[in-house]
């Protein structure tokens, strides 16, 4: 085996890796959607949201601990209002996105939250001045066909409780792009820390108010949701560390799989025809937006070199 062969397979091997954390990832968090949706339909949002981000605030600052530079080198930004302003809108996002699977489900809020990456590409231009080809604007156009396929505006039985996962997706998106801005200048790590602690800290400001009594067995569904949490962004690190973000992404859409099959065999929904069309579409629409922006950060780089 030459040199180049061994380099090859050493990268294909770390790109498997990452894609098969990537999948768990997605199962993971799949499951913590199906226990926020239980846990919020017998609680109040804000106070079940609270509790899973002081676990999150507690592991990112134990993460912190362990780093030679420790919790004050975490905490060192560049950005610290946009960084701060990234730790809330997540805590904002997930709060909507629960209210969504409450009153929508899982199947439905997913399949609309799909649209993210979407939103992502739509918006890099005006917020990080990137360029969006014709190509990848075409694929959002169909994506966005996909969405109100979804939606279905204008039909006799249209909900605006359909909306909020698309709120959702939309807080998400600028989340993402703030989180892309401040890369500029402060690593994963600081960024990671004051997710964490920006968002648990804005939570409680909340969340504190609306504080009530839990049975010893949701408590125990309490500490599994804390547990999924932690785990699941233990994961998602370890696939960005070991393969690259391009060519992982597209299978964190298999997390509106698990999230759907959990919404079905266990909560009763159902999948509707308008959905699972709409929901296709959006899918195929971000992957290929997804393997576009990878081309044209291959293409970027055969330039500079």
């Amino acid at each position: 085996m030459t040199r180049l062969d061994a380099g090859s397979n050493a990268t294909a091997q770390n790109t498997r890796l990452g894609i098969w954390l990537m999948i768990a990832t997605t199962v993971v968090f799949a499951a913590q959607d199906g226990i926020s949706r239980h846990l919020a339909t017998e609680y109040n949002v804000f106070m079940v949201v609270m509790i899973r981000f002081w676990f999150f605030a507690a592991f990112v600052m134990a993460l912190a601990a362990r780093d030679p530079a420790g919790v004050r080198g975490a905490a060192r930004s560049r950005f610290p209002v946009l960084q701060v302003v990234r730790g809330v809108l997540l805590v904002a996002e997930v709060c909507v996105m629960v209210v969504a699977f409450v009153r929508l489900g899982l199947v439905e809020s997913h399949a609309v939250f799909t649209c993210y990456p979407l939103l992502v590409a739509a918006l890099s231009g005006p917020i990080l001045g990137e360029k969006v080809g014709w190509r990848r604007w075409t694929a959002i156009l169909i994506g966005f066909v996909g969405v109100l396929i979804i939606l279905q505006p204008g039909y006799a039985v249209f909900s605006p409780w359909a909306l909020v996962p698309l709120l959702s997706a939309f807080l998400f998106a600028i989340y993402g792009l703030l989180t892309r801005y401040v890369a500029r200048g402060d690593s994963a790590s600081v960024s990671f820390f004051w997710t964490g602690t920006a968002g648990a800290a804005a939570m409680t400001l909340v969340g504190v108010w609306f504080w009530e009594p839990m049975t010893l067995s949701d408590w125990g569904w309490m500490a599994t949701l804390c547990c999924t949490a932690i785990v699941g962004h233990w994961l998602l690190i370890r696939a960005f560390a070991v393969a690259e973000a391009s060519a992982i992404q597209p299978f964190a859409y298999l997390q509106l799989v698990w999230a759907s099959g959990i919404g079905l065999l266990i909560f009763g929904e159902e999948l509707r025809t308008n959905v699972a069309i709409g929901a296709a579409l959006v899918v195929a629409a971000g992957i290929f937006t997804l393997w576009r922006q990878r081309v044209r950060a291959l293409q970027e780089q055969a330039q500079d070199g």
